[in-house]
């Protein structure tokens, strides 16, 4: 299910990112960052915004530099300048490779070093988590990022169980169910992601896939 519109998250996965992938709804990531260029857009339509509706949804880390974070620079064979390197073409807030007297600076921080519009990181590694309702015997799975804590992974679950929250999360360890810290992470409660292994030896996700248990507290005022 797509994430709510205005709901934001320490991280996001790939397919979070995928989704907003058009003119009225544009994001993109560079260097781990996740950037909302909706209303940039929605405010310099024209011919420079072509190019990052084009890659909207897409990780762009390409077109800059790790390091210093600047859009990548060449030399421009014919001029022997050091030039935006632009194989997509001129985006906004890149300057033209000539003087013109219609270009403006007074635009301030260029949009990828802008801090109000990063929304959150793209996760490094994604995990699928089995959740299983006790009381419901409802199965859930989830597509979560490796660094959220299990609150978070919680929120996640909210949109097939507004409820969740008057739950209590458990996972089976050396044959006990063992309540979860909703602080840490799923590997730092235990649950490690096997899956790099579990793939080499070509074993079905079913069989790795950890199962988290959620134990109705019979408290609907936390909802």
């Amino acid at each position: 299910m797509p994430i709510e519109h205005g709901k934001k998250r320490r991280f996001y996965t790939p397919a979070e990112l995928a989704l907003h992938n058009c003119a009225e709804d544009c994001w993109v990531s560079i260097n781990g960052n996740v950037i909302d260029l909706t209303a940039f857009i929605a405010k310099n339509r024209g011919p420079l915004a072509q190019p990052l509706i084009a890659v909207a949804g897409e990780d762009i880390s390409h077109w800059f530099d790790a390091k210093t974070g600047n859009v990548k620079t060449h030399v421009d064979p014919e001029t022997d300048l050091e030039l935006p390197f632009l194989p997509f073409g001129r985006f906004l807030h890149v300057p033209p490779p000539t003087p013109v007297s219609n270009w403006s600076t007074n635009f301030g921080t260029p949009w990828w070093r802008d801090p109000a519009l990063k929304i959150g990181r793209l996760s490094e590694r994604t995990r699928s988590v089995q959740v299983v309702n006790i009381l419901t015997q409802q199965e859930t799975m989830l597509l979560v990022c490796s660094e959220e804590a299990l609150e978070e992974i919680q929120d996640r679950y909210l949109e097939h169980n507004a409820h969740a929250r008057s739950y209590t999360w458990k996972s089976l360890q050396e044959g006990e169910f063992v309540p979860l810290d909703m602080k840490l992470t799923l590997t730092e409660n235990g649950v490690p992601d096997e899956s790099d292994e579990f793939e080499q030896l070509t074993i079905d996700q079913d069989y790795y896939t950890p199962v988290l248990h959620v134990y109705f507290n019979d408290d609907l005022t936390v909802a």
